[in-house]
């Protein structure tokens, strides 16, 4: 069974940062960088995405939003723990404990064909593992000094294909990367 294509998208700071040391997002939801009718392609990313993955961090993260933003899609929580579940998710969200090509074989199997991988510790741990088909990119133009950085230690270089970068009227600039 062929794996399912795997696809990151995330914003940084321009010190590379995901989020504070917290885990709050509060300097991306900036109006400053609000431009009207302007999502930065995570529409039409996410149309094409059947399943997400992402960390309990980041779950837990979600869950605190006013309304959850995966509806219709299949989320993959890794957790060596047991997470609670909302009774409204338990359709949607299940909660694995495997590496990434055990997650990806799962998926695979359950008919999954673009996985969106979410979150700094299971990007790094999808990177490291050669499990990450591509990487969109998208640099806001704020320092916060310190957080959760995108990346992390590897055992080797990860080579990248540029593919594209697009510069948006508020600053931030987005780039699309294929790994090798």
């Amino acid at each position: 069974m062929p794996r399912p294509k795997t696809s990151v998208y995330i914003a940084t700071s321009l010190d590379g940062f995901i989020a504070r040391p917290d885990g709050t997002l509060d300097w991306l939801m900036d109006e400053r960088y609000t431009i009207p009718g302007e999502d930065f392609g995570y529409q039409l990313f996410m149309d094409s995405v059947d399943t997400l993955v992402m960390g309990r961090n980041t779950y837990e993260t979600v869950l605190g939003f006013d309304e959850w933003p995966y509806a219709g899609k299949r989320v993959v929580v890794l957790s060596s723990g047991t997470p609670a579940v909302p009774d409204k998710l338990r359709n949607d969200v299940m909660v694995l404990s495997l590496p990434p090509a055990g997650v990806l074989d799962y998926i695979a199997q359950q008919g999954g064909q673009h996985v969106y991988i979410d979150g700094g510790q299971t990007i790094q741990r999808f990177l490291r593992d050669k499990c990450i088909d591509d990487l969109i990119i998208t640099r806001m133009p704020v320092l916060i000094g310190e957080g959760i950085p995108l990346f992390g230690a590897l055992a080797e270089d990860v080579l990248l294909s540029h593919l594209e970068t697009k510069a948006f009227v508020n600053g931030a600039v987005q780039s699309r990367y294929a790994c090798e």
